[in-house]
Order: C-alpha cells, then structure tokens, then sequence
C-alpha cells in the first residue's frame, strides 16, 4: 500500500518515461475527455469543488484514467491512497478501511481511495469494499479497461458515477508531443529538438488514441536521433515511422472491444454499407480475431438480416466459412472479403428471422398443437384403423405441385415476405397459394 503524495515525493525521477513525466497536475492539464471534464461539465465540477464522490473510470489505455485519478489527488483535502487490483488483497482493503476509520475518529480527514484495474478484484474483495463505499467511510476512484457493467460488482457499479474515457483525437496527441518538447522542467524542453509536421501527424495516427504510446515514441525518437551538425535534433517522417513500428490495434479477444467491433461489422452489413463492413473485417482480422469467429457471424447475418430477398447470401457466407478451413489467413481475407462485399450490397430481409421469432414464442408461451390427423405418420400396421394419413392430398398429384390443404390447425401465419429483391416472387407466389386455400375453405 502507498501514499499516492508519498510515491510522487521529491518530483518525477529522472529516469521515469517522458508520458510519466508528463502527466498532467492540474484538469487544465488534462488532454481530450472534455466530454467529462470540459467547462460545466460534471466531473471536472465535482473536481474543482472537492466534492467526489465514487467513481470508476474506464477507457483503453493511454487515455487518462490514473493521470485524472492523480488530477484528484492533486486537489482534494482528502488523504489519497492507490492500490492495484492485480497486487492486493482483502487484507489490505481492511487496512485502508480500518485506517480510514481511525482518520474520521481523528479530526474527520475523508479518504480517497485509488484501485487501479478494478475489474481484477474478484467477488469477495468487491463484497469487502461495498460496505465502506456506501457509508462514504471511503470515496472509490476505480480504473479499468473493462466495462464495468460486466467486469464490476453491480451493488458497487450502483453506489459509483461511471465515465467513460474515449480515445485521444490526433489534434490532442500533437498537442501533447508540442508540450512535451516545450517543457524544460519534465519533458524535452531545451534540448533543441524539432519535430517535424509529418512525423507529428503520424506519432499521433499510429497511437491509436494512447498518450503514453505516442509520448514514449516520440522519446525513443529524440534519444536516439543524432544531432545535425547545428546541435539540433530533427525528428523526421522517416524517424518517426521506425519509432513507432506497427501499431497495437486495441482489441482485447474477450472484452469490450471484441463485441463493439463485431457489432459494428454485423450492423455495417445489415445497413449495406460494404465500406464500413470491410474496414471492421480488416480491423479485427490485423487484430488477430479467429476468421472462423468472423465466418460464423457472416453464415448468422446472410440468414438474420438477408435472409429470403437473397438467398444466395447463406451459400456465399458458407462458402467463405469451408474457404478459411481449408486455405486459412492471409489469403482467407480475399474470400471473407467477398462474402462480407455480398451480405453487404444483397437486397435485405429479416422475415425468416421474425418468422422463426414468432413460432418459437408460440411453442413456449402458448397451448401446444396437435399434428392434424391427415398429416400423421400412416406408413405403419393400424395407422389406418387410427385414421391417420386419412384425406391427405399428395401435392404432386395436383397441377402446379400445390392442392389447398390446412397444415395447421388453427391457420396461423408467420410469413410475411417483404418486396425486397427475390422475394418479390415468394409474396406473389405466396399469395396465388393462399387464395386458392382462402377460395377453397370459403366453399
């Protein structure tokens, strides 16, 4: 257990990473997340007017979560304590709580209280924290890469203000690496570095919204760059390309990232946009998603959202699904891409999708029906004696394949085909057949 001021004493060590170093020690410091700390906003009053409550913050990394939680630390006139979820214990939660007691005993100092991923409490250490949490013995600031509405105790989500901190926009991290080279006492002021706009301007693309990554290449670039022969360090596009390397795309293969990007790719086809449905491929593929994940999601949507306006969708998807067993990643990409260009651009249609819906909901809900007795197996000895199979009228015995005969016995429909691409013809021809039925049961 630390004192957040205790680990800070004595300044920044000189060692530490420039994103460390530069850390922002007021919320006028802070970068981005105006949508929770912009003039007006909630939190940044609830900040300015030493008046947290629990919080948790969650976002990707690089985007702020610990820097606002040392933004608090840096303004309130409660005593500030960190911990992180993955090191402790239920013990030391005891420890905090029970030195938090003693303080309000005191002289009535409240108590802040740090967790760093907090999604890695498990059960009972959440259960041990809730009681002080909701007496306000102690004010909770939770961190988390994880949504905490799956990863967080509800009882403890409930008793906390939740933001959601967004990845950092370009114009914010060149704002940053411009501080940075600035500031003599913490960053690389003074040292005659010059960063041109189309290193800047890719440092900041390739962070993918993370501070700390564009702020630690852009280090790694000024160390490691010689210096002309005028003294000055010129940080180049090419320079910083080699900085950064290939970036991290922020996919974790079980989490928030995981479900938002497949919802994403699933909603891009269903809405027919085959642009933003191949970005989303071509995002979770460089990720490192399981094609075959991807595939079964395609097989369900050629179905769900396709369905009979084109069915050649399901034959395409499934295709796409057997082409990445058999040839596997990188040249599997060429056939998911072609299935997902398919299911994007086919005409759509959910009615199978409502159709199987709404039987189903019958089945489970309502009284069950009996097989009419026409329709009953007769292929066996006493079958007629039982008067099953009994006036069933063989459709290929009729013109057309099709004679008017009830297959249920209380006429329900499930299918209404829509005017969308083939299955304009299924409705035409769906409803001859149900005319001649209508017809014929009028007699």
């Amino acid at each position: 257990m630390e004192d957040l001021f205790e680990a800070d004493a004595g300044g920044e060590l000189a060692d530490a990473p420039l994103a460390a170093r530069m850390r922002p020690r007021s919320i006028g410091e802070v970068a981005g997340q105006q949508h929770i700390v912009g003039a007006g906003k909630l939190l940044r009053r609830a900040i300015e007017a030493d008046r947290i409550s629990s919080i948790i913050l969650f976002g990707p990394p690089g985007t702020g979560k610990t820097s606002l939680a040392q933004v608090i630390a840096a303004s309130t006139r409660s005593r500030f304590e960190r911990m992180n979820a993955v090191e402790s214990n239920v013990a030391d939660i005891r420890r905090v709580s029970a030195a938090a007691a003693n303080r309000v005993r005191g002289g009535g100092e409240r108590t802040i209280l740090f967790v760093d991923e907090i999604h890695r409490f498990n059960k009972a250490q959440q259960d041990v924290l809730l009681p002080d949490v909701e007496s306000g013995l102690v004010r909770l600031i939770g961190a988390t890469t994880h949504n905490p509405y799956f990863y967080v105790n509800s009882p403890l989500v409930s008793r906390s203000q939740v933001f959601q901190l967004e990845p950092l926009g370009e114009e914010d991290l060149i704002a940053l690496m411009r501080r940075a080279l600035e500031d003599v006492e913490r960053g690389l002021g003074g040292r005659g570095i010059e960063l041109a706009e189309d290193a800047a301007l890719h440092l900041a693309r390739i962070s993918d919204g993370d501070a700390r990554k564009c702020l630690n290449a852009l280090e790694l670039a000024a160390l490691t760059t010689p210096a002309a022969e005028d003294g000055k360090v010129r940080i180049s596009l090419e320079v910083a390309e080699e900085s950064i390397q290939r970036k991290a795309v922020v996919y974790d293969g079980d989490g928030d990232a995981h479900y938002d990007t497949i919802s994403a790719f699933i909603k891009s086809m269903r809405g027919s946009d085959p642009d933003a449905a191949i970005y989303w491929l071509a995002k979770m593929l460089y990720a490192g998603e399981d094609p075959r994940f991807i595939a079964r999601r395609m097989v369900i949507c050629a179905s769900e959202d396709v369905g009979l306006a084109d069915s050649n969708a399901l034959v395409v998807a499934s295709a796409a699904a057997q082409a990445v067993e058999l040839v596997g990643l990188p040249e599997a990409q060429l056939n998911l891409a072609h299935a997902v260009i398919y299911i994007a651009t086919a005409p759509k249609s959910n009615r199978a999708t409502v159709a199987i819906g709404a039987a189903s909901k019958d089945v489970r809900e309502g009284r069950t029906l009996a097989v009419p007795e026409h329709l009953r197996d007769s292929h066996y000895a006493g079958a007629k004696k039982l008067g099953h199979g009994e006036d069933y009228k063989y459709s290929h015995d009729f013109e057309g394949g099709f004679v008017p005969q009830a297959y249920l016995p209380e006429g329900r429909r499930y299918y209404e085909p829509t005017e969308h691409g083939l299955e304009k013809r299924i409705g035409e021809r769906l409803a001859y057949w149900r005319g001649l039925f209508e017809k014929e049961a009028g007699k």
